[in-house]
């Protein structure tokens, strides 16, 4: 299934994203975690990447297994940092084999040793480039792309990472997925930009569940996300206490959740971090708004 095939649909969805393991030893409690979540049933799964393509090799086999044993759609992400052109397209011959139609095209995080070297060199240094690539090898493939609510950190200004991203769509993305936010006016205000930009494909809000105090530092550092002072009253009152703190930031992303289907969003996906137990909860809280 194509996944925008499900975001034309005038119904809401709610899916969720999983990563592989980072080791052998790790596959198999990885793999269990994200069948848990496949039993839910979501709309959709996608299975990353890793920094530098470190987990590629278990995407795929995560990927395969919640299609083809729970029958749920899956996206599968590919990064293309520091790739040669002949590793990206044995790549996606690998996603087309395993009947997987559906890519997140990334460029990929820039681990320390990447962000240091000379890029002058490689096949790939942006996305637009990989999303090329892939429509090449195979039209048919439904590609999405990700986008920045708060800006990339590495554009000058919100105006050129728009002139990017619609190039980037140009090249032949059909949907869009977010970073994460914590202010939902920020994506509102993102989305009449990039609508006013002639960008209609897609968007899908990416929401992050904070459930530990500790996730909140490396979320700022990842993404650079604003964080309301309503959510920061959140932290300062309930972050001593991990059952609290699970349990206030599983509603603080339900409630942002419901305000975005409240809005006209229909499709939301959620950054579950191999937790069922959180998925399972998010979900439940939305039992009948999902219908």
């Amino acid at each position: 299934m194509k996944l925008t095939d499900l975001f034309t649909k005038d119904r809401l969805s709610l899916s969720f994203e999983v990563f592989p393991p980072k080791t052998d030893t790790a596959f198999d409690s990885v793999k269990t975690a994200t069948e848990e979540i496949a039993k839910l049933l979501p709309s959709f799964m996608s299975v990353t990447y890793g920094a530098g393509g470190g987990t590629s090799r278990y995407t795929l086999d995560i990927a395969k297994n919640i299609k083809e044993h729970y029958h749920v759609p899956t996206l599968a992400h590919l990064t293309c940092v520091s790739s040669t052109k002949q590793t990206v397209r044995a790549k996606i011959e690998e996603i087309r084999a395993a009947g997987i139609n559906n890519i997140m095209a990334l460029r990929g995080d820039l681990t320390p040793e990447l962000e240091n070297s000379d890029r002058s060199s490689w096949d790939y240094r942006h996305a637009v480039e990989l999303v090329r690539d892939i429509k090449e090898i195979d039209p048919d493939f439904c590609v999405g792309g990700a986008c920045y609510p708060e800006i990339h950190p590495e554009s000058a200004n919100q105006a050129e990472d728009i002139r990017y991203l619609k190039e980037k769509v140009d090249a032949g993305c059909s949907f869009l997925t977010t970073q994460m936010f914590f202010d939902n006016n920020l994506l509102y205000n993102f989305l009449y930009k990039i609508r006013e930009a002639g960008i209609t494909v897609p968007i899908i809000p990416g929401i992050m569940p904070i459930t530990n105090a500790n996730q909140v530092d490396r979320a700022i550092k990842l993404s650079g996300s604003f964080m309301p002072q309503r959510f920061k009253s959140l932290v300062d009152k309930f972050g001593h206490s991990p059952a609290a703190m699970k349990q206030a930031g599983i509603a603080y992303a339900t409630d942002q959740i419901i305000d975005l289907f409240a809005n006209g969003i229909t499709n939301v996906h959620v950054y579950s971090m191999n937790k069922p137990d959180v998925a399972a909860k998010i979900q439940s809280n939305l039992s009948d708004i999902l219908g």
